[in-house]
């Protein structure tokens, strides 16, 4: 078989049969009809073909074309699964998530579902792929051949373009988010422009922030030192919080505690390495993404102040936010209740914490401590993991990773489970700071990273672009516990917090706010930007 048939017929394939996620979209677009849709299909499927092929020709060597089709084939069957189950779309953001996921998120997307795309789609053709006799040519008349499917791929490309460029131009102008379904170049442009990053800012260096913290007046003679626990949801509804008004009794525990939960607050990305950094960094979310090189963050400065700050994760990592603090990676503990199958319960990070604080350095524990847990949450697709059997309230619940399979209310119950647990971590842990008054003044702040999809409008989990995903995957909770020694000497006040449950927040907030509430000084805090100061007695 000649080379260029290979490419043609590879192409073809990848262009139509992959792109169903993508055809569903442009189906699903109320503006266009049946017409409509089969023309523009057609251009974009042309478009699709003609693109494929021209990067094909530029690997359509006799040792290299076949391991380039394999690698097309694979990658688009497995962006075809995940777009097709889950309604996600693949940009920069979604291939950062995939490069840093770890085994135990790998295991929960695997399932039957995903190994029959994956062998009809991919492997399937490769095997045809792999059984095929290819012609060789000399490598003058190879490189002739390359050039001429090139250049008429880009000549047919782009006369394709310009036939149907006003239909085409319509549909991705009002509709961005196809752009993102056009597969597998969406996987293959993504991952180009994470790459492309260390040539945008130098990624090894990381410049110093607020090094000249310092600890405020309410430190020139306590009695108590301060004890402030950050606790990180993950993939956290702030409308599924019954102490948010959700209808079903998600927050029975925290509902008896007097705290104030935020009910407008919004998350700086849509993923955790979006938001994560993000919340942690002074830039804000409109500046982070573009940021000139990489700067300390929140924790950086409260050590540059003297506190003494700890980091326990419970998740896949901290993504650069505690590179230069203590840090203690809890999931992979051997606590017989808590942990089974490679991860832990999120109650496993409240296990020895006054020997771990005990563990710091005494003169910084005298001055006050930073605490900061990373919950496993509310972790998709496999909802129904995320909280034990004494925490399953809502049944029937969803026991598949393929979310698209779920009957009923069973996603929906996985989920509230998880969030019902979540509760009870939240009030295990104020209960635990309750234990430590007699020797500091505690607070905790709750504040998820980004929240979820479970089925609207067929999106599932998150990590959608920030500028076209839906509110559900945006909006999080931000819970505020105060112990009465903390208020004191903060002079915050909960119940003026309470005044002001509904007040536009966000993730821009959060890096201020805790220097807020731990009185520490510095050139970059922004008292505009601190949520608790306008709740602060003079």
């Amino acid at each position: 078989m000649r080379q260029l048939w290979l490419v043609v017929v590879a192409s073809l394939w990848i262009a139509t049969i992959c792109n169903m996620a993508l055809w569903r979209a442009l189906a699903r677009l109320p503006e266009l009809n049946t017409s409509q849709v089969f023309t523009i299909s057609i251009a974009l499927s042309l478009v699709i073909a003609l693109a494929t092929a021209a990067l094909l020709s530029l690997l359509a060597w006799h040792w290299t074309l076949k391991p380039a089709i394999t690698l097309f084939l694979v990658s688009a069957a497995l962006g075809s699964y995940f777009m097709m189950a889950y309604g996600v779309v693949i940009d920069q953001t979604m291939m950062v998530n995939t490069l840093q996921t770890d085994v135990r998120e790998t295991r929960d997307l695997l399932n039957g579902r995903l190994l029959a795309t994956v062998l009809v789609l991919a492997v399937l053709p490769v095997f045809f792929l792999w059984r095929q006799t290819v012609r060789r040519k000399t490598a003058a008349r190879q490189t002739l051949a390359n050039a001429l499917t090139l250049i008429s791929a880009c000549a047919l490309l782009v006369l394709v373009v310009m036939v149907f460029f006003q239909s085409i131009a319509s549909v991705m102008r009002n509709h961005p988010q196809l752009r993102y379904l056009i597969n597998p170049l969406n996987s293959f442009y993504a991952l180009g422009s994470v790459a492309a990053q260390p040539f945008q800012r130098n990624e090894s260096v990381v410049l110093p922030l607020g090094e000249d913290a310092r600890l405020g007046a309410s430190y020139a003679a306590q009695g108590k030192p301060p004890l402030l626990l950050l606790v990180l949801g993950e993939t956290a509804r702030s409308g599924n919080f019954a102490i948010n008004g959700y209808q079903r009794p998600t927050t029975p525990q925290l509902a008896l505690e007097n705290i104030a939960s935020q009910r407008n607050a919004w998350s700086c990305g849509t993923s955790t390495a979006a938001s994560l950094p993000c919340m942690f960094s002074h830039f804000g979310r409109a500046a982070y993404d573009a940021r000139p090189a990489n700067y300390q963050g929140l924790l950086d400065v409260l050590q540059h102040s003297g506190l003494a700050v700890l980091w326990l994760d419970n998740q896949a990592g901290c993504k650069g936010a505690c590179d230069r603090i203590p840090n203690v990676d809890t999931s992979q503990l051997k606590v017989p209740e808590l942990c089974d199958g490679g991860e832990c319960l999120d109650e496993v990070m409240l296990q020895g914490l006054d020997q771990r604080i005990a563990a710091l350095p005494a003169e910084r524990t005298a001055k006050g401590v930073v605490l900061v847990m990373h919950q496993m949450g509310s972790h998709g697709p496999a909802y129904y993991r995320r909280s034990p059997p004494a925490f399953k309230k809502f049944l029937p619940e969803c026991t598949s990773n393929s979310l698209q399979s779920c009957e009923g209310d069973g996603l929906l119950n996985a989920y509230d489970n998880s969030i019902v647990y979540t509760d009870h971590l939240l009030a295990s842990a104020i209960g635990w700071l309750k234990t430590r008054q007699a020797h500091n003044a505690p607070a905790m702040l709750y504040l998820a990273d980004h929240g979820e999809s479970l089925g609207e409008n067929n999106l599932y989990l998150h990590g959608m672009p920030y500028s076209v995903a839906p509110d559900v995957q945006k909006r999080v909770p931000w819970i505020t516990w105060l112990s009465p020694e903390f208020e004191q000497r903060s002079q915050v006040s909960t119940n003026c917090l309470k005044q002001r449950l509904d007040v536009p927040i966000s993730h821009d907030n959060y890096f201020h706010s805790v220097l807020g509430l731990m009185n520490v000084q510095t050139s970059v805090y922004k008292a505009a930007l601190d949520i608790y100061a306008s709740c602060a007695k003079p």
